[in-house]
């Protein structure tokens, strides 16, 4: 018999030493015990369905701005603080709405189709290598290769400068876990200077020289687009590159080797999903709900604000603990089955409301062609060894996936 979870004293600051590897059980005991959870710094946890749609419902009462939490955490005067109080997912309108509308054109229906080709094709040649060789390290190979791939090519960024990207992102974003080191908050802001300093250079080549860009590149057009008369200062569209081809990468790494592991570690849904094709819709959908890429969201209340019965006071900050939410039971039945044919499947992993993830059709198309290729073409891959989890919390992600082919 396991032992009942104490999570009397559960401080998101502090983890225990297993919550990274399998998050769940403590997660089911807050929302089972303390769904309105008060962590030691004054700031809230919130893992039911029901609570973190209503405060994504309420923008101008859950604010997403976060120059409050920002400035302590990295110094008001910082890169890192600049870059994370101007990216539009940490906005609120009227400019959230106004920079977003600038860049939305880059993720149209009509703007996939044109880079859909283009993922097949990236996709084929990765598995050419799978099969070549028997055997990939999941992670390095496909997962993380494919959308920085393509988001580095919607942005123009040349092939030998893609590997400076990942280092680049993964500094930025591990700025936003919970508990930082000195260390990685100045890492992260020589990634912001040096990634500012290279779209720059980026940016003034592609104006110099125009006919050289693909005819999916939007990075030209991004930097010239007006909405109601106005375009984007350098340093909005410098953080909202920043930002596109962080997001644009991490949230589909994370999907894309947390689908394989899920399936690879449940084979008899490979086996329905040969059956009936016609699941991969499915199947994506609950790889994102399953293991959610971003298992936190932040906002701040702006007034008192009620959330279920507890009343919050003006100022504070909740956590929605979106891994959490998707495990509800009282929104999914029998939530910690992996399930590939569950319908409805309302998940929160790409957020909800105006702050919805913007690239959410991106990542779904990467997944869709992704795992149809892969399962299509290798029924009988096989895990080496179990997956090895980073040490994120914000972030849920796999560090080593290695698979074989038999």
């Amino acid at each position: 018999m396991k032992h009942a979870i104490d999570i009397t004293d559960f401080d998101l600051l502090h983890v225990p030493h297993d919550y990274v590897v399998d998050p769940y059980p403590y997660l089911a005991a807050l929302r089972e015990r303390s769904p309105i959870h008060r962590n030691p710094d004054g700031s809230v946890i919130l893992t039911r369905y029901d609570d973190c749609v209503a405060v994504y419902r309420q923008p101008t009462i859950w604010s997403s701005d976060k120059k409050a939490d920002f400035a302590p955490k990295f110094g008001p005067e910082s890169l890192l603080y600049e870059h994370h109080t101007t990216s539009v997912v940490f906005i609120d309108p009227p400019d959230h709405t106004r920079i977003r509308k600038l860049f939305q054109f880059a993720f149209t229906r009509k703007s996939l189709a044109t880079i859909e080709p283009r993922i097949a094709a990236l996709t084929d040649s990765y598995l050419d290598h799978l099969e070549d060789r028997g055997e990939m390290e999941f992670v390095e190979e496909f997962s993380l290769r494919l959308p920085i791939e393509v988001i580095c090519e919607m942005l123009g960024v040349p092939t030998d400068d893609r590997s400076l990207i990942r280092g680049w992102a993964l500094a930025i974003l591990t700025a936003l876990e919970p508990n930082l080191a000195q260390e990685q908050v100045d890492t992260g802001n020589r990634a912001v200077a040096e990634f500012k300093a290279y779209l720059r250079d980026l940016l003034r080549h592609r104006r110099a020289y125009p006919g050289c860009a693909a005819p999916t590149e939007v990075l030209a057009a991004l930097a010239d687009a007006e909405a109601d008369g106005e375009k984007l200062t350098e340093r909005e569209l410098l953080h909202q590159c920043i930002f596109m081809l962080n997001a644009g990468h991490e949230t589909s790494t994370n999907m894309l080797s947390h689908g394989v592991n899920e399936m690879l570690c449940n084979p008899a849904e490979i086996g329905r999903l040969s059956d009936n094709p016609g699941l991969i819709g499915s199947m994506v959908e609950e790889v994102l709900r399953f293991q959610a890429p971003i298992q936190i969201n932040n906002r701040r209340s702006t007034e008192e604000a009620k959330i279920g019965s507890a009343c919050l006071p003006a100022g504070t900050t909740v956590h929605m603990i979106v891994a959490a939410a998707n495990r509800d039971p009282s929104q999914f039945a029998d939530p910690d089955r992996f399930d590939i044919a569950r319908r409805p499947n309302r998940h929160l992993s790409f957020g909800l409301g105006i702050h919805i993830c913007a690239g959410n059709a991106l990542a779904r198309l990467e997944a869709t062609v992704a795992f149809r290729k892969l399962f299509s073409r290798f029924p009988k891959l096989q895990l080496c060894s179990p997956a090895k989890f980073a040490p994120r919390l914000r972030f849920r992600e796999i560090k080593c996936l290695r698979v074989a082919t038999s």
